[in-house]
């Protein structure tokens, strides 16, 4: 790819400074900003639309597998939330509560959810009698509340857009193949419809989702060499349906416990497709998880004959079955590609006299700025041809970035050395002691266990750190 030419001076150099290139990039792309509730963001149109794909495209596939929609209260008794308490000792620091309703104090506080575990349950132990009732396998889209002491637009705030699954079912083996079912789905979509590649496994006991059994994680990685956690899926067993007695009867009317599941994603997703495929110029979208696929850019629209091709070349497009728009204002060419680079749409279609004279347009990806002359006639073939080799090729791109940054270590120098030359992912043998998480994370100024892989390789028959046997391969990473 020839050197990019900056376009957007707006925007700071990713290598300059990553954090306020992504920020620069969240307010020029005009995706959110802070609201007037310290920590919660307004969600504007070209970042909400984003959401709005992602949940359309995540949500059929939820519904391949069984999964209802549904939708419980944001307000949960305080007595409900106590019920587990692994579940509200780990919430309890994030907790927004509400004390007063109207003019009257309230007899009993409600909290803003933080999380719905207690609520399903709720449901489920007035309507789950028989094994006949199970599976529930539901899912709601919906907004939760975490007082979070420190925010970044769609990373961490303290209000956040996610889908949330919850699931019982009567036996062990069927609720742990829905978690990672799940797991499954995320990956899929992550990496197919997002270009994102990922590192997946099972969290450690101390990583793990508060009243868990087992968390199983997507992990990608950022361009400045931080993980993300992407999406989770939780095995609790029978701890939370038995703090709310929810058992069924079988077909010889015995009692039994139900298993439950969890899983969830939410807009901090949107977060790793800005600092995965973003560049010095803006947003770069995927085609699949786009809005807007293509734009129509006329050039010397001022010239008869040139708008209205431009708008039948728009309508043509959309028939077939694209998101497309055109850009018929009056700003200046140089302006309006700048603008489609910035909101990171995947294509630009440039028509102006000459090429309507010759019968052509020219398509211009926005991840290699690459130019294709096309009939016009062959606009609507050659288009989907385009869209899916870039899609293929960011997510090649991402995937060899994520390769060159896994490395491996056997001892404490080594990971320390390897981790101050360079920011990524680190395998190395751990002996399963939370003890030595901590030492881990201490000597290397913040890496954390990301997870188990699901296929372990043998580095070493003793843990990095302390030298007794070791228990697990483990990845190891900064993150956010």
């Amino acid at each position: 790819m020839a050197k990019e030419k900056k376009l957007v001076e707006s925007i700071t150099s990713r290598e300059v400074d990553f954090a306020q290139w992504y920020t620069d990039v969240v307010r020029e792309a005009k995706l959110c900003d802070y609201s007037g509730v310290k920590g919660c963001l307004n969600y504007l149109p070209n970042g909400y639309a984003i959401w709005e794909k992602i949940q359309a495209d995540l949500d059929k596939r939820f519904k391949d597998t069984g999964v209802e929609n549904v939708y419980l209260p944001v307000l949960i008794p305080e007595a409900l939330l106590q019920k587990e308490a692994d579940h509200i000792e780990g919430f309890a620091p994030e907790v927004a509560w509400v004390t007063q309703g109207g003019l009257e104090p309230l007899q009993e506080k409600f909290c803003i959810r933080p999380t719905s575990e207690t609520l399903f349950c709720d449901v489920w132990s007035k309507t789950v009698q028989s094994y006949r009732d199970l599976p529930k396998v539901w899912n709601q889209w919906c907004s939760v509340l975490r007082w979070e002491k420190t925010t970044r637009p769609f990373l961490r705030s303290r209000e956040f857009l996610w889908q949330e699954g919850h699931t019982i079912h009567a036996t062990f083996e069927e609720a742990e193949q829905r978690t990672l079912t799940m797991r499954d789905v995320y990956r899929d979509f992550i990496q197919d419809d997002l270009a994102i590649p990922l590192v997946c496994g099972r969290k450690t006991e101390s990583e793990k989702f508060a009243g868990a059994q087992d968390t199983y994680t997507v992990e990608a990685l950022m361009h400045d060499g931080q993980a993300l956690q992407s999406a989770t899926s939780h095995f609790f067993g029978s701890s939370f349906p038995d703090a709310f007695d929810i058992k069924y009867s079988d077909k010889n009317n015995e009692l039994h416990s139900v298993y439950e599941t969890s899983w969830g994603l939410s807009t901090r997703i949107i977060g790793a497709i800005i600092m995965v495929h973003g560049d010095d110029s803006g947003l770069v979208l995927p085609p699949r998880i786009a809005p807007v696929q293509t734009k129509v850019i006329p050039i010397a629209q001022h010239k008869e004959g040139v708008l209205d091709k431009a708008r039948e070349l728009l309508d043509t497009l959309r028939a077939a079955g694209y998101a497309a728009k055109i850009d018929d204002s009056d700003k200046a060419p140089g302006w309006k590609f700048s603008e489609q680079e910035i909101q990171g749409i995947p294509t630009r279609i440039e028509i102006g006299p000459k090429d309507i004279e010759q019968g052509q347009v020219v398509v211009v990806r926005r991840d290699t700025r690459e130019k294709t002359v096309v009939a016009i006639g062959e606009i609507t073939e050659k288009l989907g041809e385009i869209l899916e080799t870039m899609q293929k090729d960011m997510f090649e791109r991402a995937k060899a970035f994520l390769d060159s940054h896994i490395d491996s270590a056997v001892t404490m120098e080594e990971m320390n050395s390897k981790f101050n030359e360079s920011r990524g992912f680190i395998k190395a043998m751990w002996c399963g002691e939370e003890a030595c998480e901590d030492e881990i994370k201490a000597q290397t100024g913040g890496a954390s266990s990301r997870c188990i892989p699901d296929e372990e390789e043998h580095l070493s028959d003793v843990c990095i750190c302390c030298g007794k046997p070791a228990k697990h391969m483990v990845y190891w990473g900064k993150a956010y």
